[in-house]
């Protein structure tokens, strides 16, 4: 049986990390990740990290803020066995909620 599992992050950096933890160190199949806003608005999270700090580019400056407003949403589609280790993972990577459906 089929189990989504999906989680809030505060930075669009914690989740990319977990979905690269998901599909990399745990076979997840990258199309059975969702990644999004949970609302109508755009967002990259509820504070700025990783790229939303910095250029990416030594001598570069950042131009531009972040559009912060809200949680980022990660939903993983998952058999029933692997629950556990999502759940486990998403937390690792710093999820701030997590709910099945």
């Amino acid at each position: 049986m089929e189990r989504t599992i999906v989680a809030k992050f505060d930075t669009r950096r914690d989740a990319e990390i977990a979905v690269e933890h998901l599909v990399q160190e745990h076979g997840i199949d990258r199309a059975d990740i969702f990644v999004r806003a949970p609302g109508a608005a755009n967002t990259a999270g509820t504070r700025a990290a990783g790229a939303d700090v910095e250029s990416g580019h030594p001598g570069v400056e950042k131009r531009g803020q972040p559009e912060l407003a809200g949680p980022i949403e990660v939903s993983v589609e998952c058999e029933a066995g692997r629950a556990t280790l999502v759940k486990s993972t998403l937390e690792k990577d710093g999820a701030t909620a997590l709910r099945m459906e």
